[in-house]
């Protein structure tokens, strides 16, 4: 007797393939109810069909602090676990080395540019100084809003960024940018989580405080312990999503290895006049600790565990004297590699090829932005009818079913405030990757590096002198692109967000 199995990730059902088990020729109608059964079985399957997706960005975390990536001072079991059952990354990069920009570029799957957001966003006057916009257009191409509309339910719970900070208090609420619920911390309009501190006398404080004029309900926990208040909150999403039969979308984006850092002090033995590393590497284990939390819950459930696709990197290079970014060039603010190229695990048992399981892949090179059409193509979804999109769709490279890269240079535009930062001097304004290269210049084209990052990842090699003609290329390649974006000059900012 044979059988056919079908199978959506949530389920398995066998049917035998002639019913013989029933006197069919005598009931004849008991088939046709069968029939009919099995139709509308499969139509109800078919709505749960759909995987779930949970984007984890991390906040000023290095390229090489999780131990799956080499750091041998911190322990990250939890993270180091999905790395072993996923897929690691070596060449992913983000699209800006600074915090808002970058959580511009991941979410609409565009050069933060086209939205006059280059800089992490502050006051009103800082951000007119700069040329920035007081907040993200809830027109961008959202891939929250992309994917509500095929049918998810959608969550924000960590830091945003995007707009709502600081004296910033009418910037739109992020369910405007197509989350159904969201959870925020000190930089985002809406409910929030602030951090209280104590230091290693019992001493409790409080910051951010003024951030309660941006919305609430506010909640206050320990800065220690605040991930874990935004994993408890997408948990009871999530609950309430299986309560629906619905697939969900949740953003999970901790700021806990951002200065300042308050680890649980006499846990781990330290004081305030701990050394920066020290107290980074201690914040970098409890947010791994909570994170345990989220993946043991997923794990634990085998509808969850077979159906869901789970994304985990950092938003831009690590802070001078806190993480690390390996043998890599450059930090935070920097157009290196070190401020860039973030560590990416992808975890998915049901969706990721068996062979790749656990390696590294260490030759794709792709970014950000890239995130939204691949996932859009992982859950069948489309964007909405001219969208504006700088990604490209390279779903078969991220689940380990190819290692191609993205077809176009990877461009960049440093922060107009970060000329000279860390110890750095005249540090270059524009950089692009294409294939195995890498280039850096200023505005005009001139002071070019040149790098081959395959054979020299570090940057130490310059080759522009003796590349004259890739140089010449690549230059005006930069160049011509930057001034492609809309990049508004301060003396043009009155007619945007701008209330002074």
């Amino acid at each position: 007797m044979k059988h056919f199995t079908y199978q959506d990730g949530l389920t398995k059902m066998k049917f035998m393939s002639k019913f013989d088990f029933l006197p069919i020729k005598k009931t004849p109608w008991l088939f046709i109810v069968l029939i009919l059964f099995f139709i509308v079985a499969c139509d109800a399957t078919e709505k749960r069909i759909k995987p779930n997706i949970i984007l984890i960005f991390i906040d000023d975390m290095g390229y090489g602090d999780l131990s799956s990536f080499g750091n041998l001072a911190a322990k990250t079991p939890n993270v180091d676990k999905l790395a072993a059952e996923g897929i690691r990354f070596d060449q992913f990069y983000v699209n800006s080395p600074i915090c808002s920009p970058s959580r511009v570029a991941i979410s609409t799957g565009t050069y933060p540019q086209r939205w006059n957001i280059t800089s992490y966003l502050a006051y009103r006057k800082v951000n007119a100084e700069r040329g920035l916009a007081n907040w993200l257009d809830p027109a961008a191409p959202m891939l929250a809003r992309d994917l509500k509309k095929a049918g998810y339910v959608t969550g924000h719970f960590g830091k945003w960024h995007m707009g709502g900070q600081r004296d910033v208090a009418e910037a739109p609420a992020i369910t405007d940018y197509g989350f159904d619920e969201s959870l925020t911390n000190f930089e985002g309009m809406g409910a929030k989580l602030l951090p209280l501190t104590m230091d290693e006398t019992g001493k409790v404080g409080r910051i951010w405080e003024d951030a309660e004029i941006l919305g609430g309900p506010v909640t206050w926990m320990q800065r220690s312990e605040i991930t874990s208040g935004f994993i408890n909150a997408a948990i009871d999403f999530i609950g309430k999503a299986q309560d629906k039969n619905k697939p969900f979308y949740i953003n999970i984006w901790p700021d806990d290895v951002h200065s300042p850092y308050w680890p649980s002090f006499k846990e781990y033995e330290l004081t305030k006049e701990s050394s920066k590393k020290d107290l980074y590497h201690a914040v970098l284990e409890e947010m791994d600790l909570q994170f345990g939390k989220l993946f043991d819950f997923i794990n634990n459930n085998e509808s969850l565990r077979e159906n869901t696709l789970i994304i985990f990197c950092s938003d831009n290079g690590p802070e001078l004297g806190a993480g690390t970014a390996g043998d890599l060039k450059g930090y935070k603010t920097h157009l290196y590699e070190g401020g860039i190229r973030s560590s990416l695990i992808v975890w998915g048992p049901a969706f990721i090829d068996e062979n790749v399981k656990g390696k590294r892949n260490n030759t794709s090179v792709f970014s950000a932005m890239d995130l939204k059409p691949s996932l859009l193509s992982f859950v069948g979804a489309k964007a909405a009818d001219k969208a504006i999109s700088d990604g490209e769709d390279v779903l078969e490279t991220v689940l380990g079913k190819s290692d191609l890269s993205r077809q176009s240079p990877i461009y960049y535009s440093r922060p107009p405030d970060r000329k000279n930062y860390y110890g750095f001097k005249n540090l270059p304004d524009l950089a692009m990757r294409e294939g195995p290269w890498k280039l850096l210049c200023d505005y005009n084209g001139g002071r070019p590096e040149l790098y081959n990052i395959v054979e020299d990842e570090s940057e130490h090699k310059n080759l522009a002198e003796f590349q004259p003609e890739r140089v010449k290329s690549m230059t005006g390649k930069v160049v011509n692109w930057y001034h492609s974006m809309p990049i508004l000059k301060p003396d043009s900012l009155s007619t945007l967000n701008n209330k002074e």
